[in-house]
């Protein structure tokens, strides 16, 4: 299963989310790989707690080194990070993907992602893709490479309108590069049930036949401390109320399967 976590929107916790269902997804003994395709590499900070120099070249060295070509260029498979956390590795991301993106455009190297998965593939039961908030190389790679998206989504008039053209975009690339790509659904991201407006605008999207997920990721101050731990909730609290909701959500997907 290799499931890509993306929005064009930011802020809409995509990177928390990645981390968060596959720290889930280890926890419960799958072998889980996270792939960090964003140069402000959020995620590679989060379940490292590295940072600037620090970190492995990852992604970024993998995407160099498919730029090289004649009988003495370098290729192989990508260095992998391991974390703290048992069966949970990491490919990292440093901020020098933002200089290669528009190389690898200009060699139309977009199908080297997924054969780099493919070969991944024989040794992790789950990969998730973490994607920068554009629909930029890096996050075509991965919708190309992944075989399910998931859509986080914050409740408000300017995250509504951006859904409707996500929606049309995956289902566009779908039809001309990913036939076996499949929406899991919308997940609503930082919901405040109390309040009156979330709650209509999300009544509204379930009307409407959007693939609005029934489980509700709240907002927590809880995140910002496990952001700051470098720990992702399920090591942090795991029972805490949106820990719960990570892995129910988790094991909703996985049921899907």
């Amino acid at each position: 299963m290799r499931r890509v976590v993306f929005n064009q929107k930011g802020g809409v916790g995509k990177s928390s989310i990645a981390c968060n269902l596959a720290a889930v997804s280890a926890s419960q003994g799958y072998r889980t790989l996270l792939v960090d395709l964003d140069s402000q590499a959020n995620s590679t900070h989060y379940l490292t707690g590295l940072t600037g120099d620090e970190i492995p070249m990852g992604i970024a060295e993998f995407f160099k080194l498919s730029l090289t070509s004649g009988p003495f260029a370098k290729k192989g498979r990508v260095d992998i990070y391991e974390t703290p956390f048992d069966n949970l590795h990491v490919i990292t991301a440093t901020a020098e993907l933002a200089d290669l993106q528009p190389k690898l455009e200009s060699k139309h190297k977009i199908n080297k992602l997924r054969k780099l998965l493919d070969e991944l593939a024989e040794d992790y039961d789950r990969i998730y893709l973490d994607t920068p908030p554009a629909l930029n190389f890096y996050t075509v790679s991965a919708l190309i490479a992944a075989d399910r998206v998931l859509i986080p989504f914050d409740c408000d008039s300017f995250s509504r309108q951006a859904l409707y053209g996500l929606l049309r975009e995956i289902e566009e690339l779908k039809e001309d590069h990913n036939e076996r790509l499949q929406v899991e659904g919308i997940v609503v991201n930082q919901f405040q049930p109390r309040a009156t407006l979330p709650q209509q605008l999300l009544n509204e999207l379930i009307a409407e036949g959007l693939p609005v997920l029934p489980v509700n990721l709240m907002s927590s101050v809880r995140m910002r401390e496990s952001h700051q731990a470098c720990m992702p909730l399920i090591y942090l609290d795991a029972r805490h109320k949106l820990t719960q909701q990570f892995v129910e959500l988790h094991d909703l997907l996985e049921a899907a399967d």
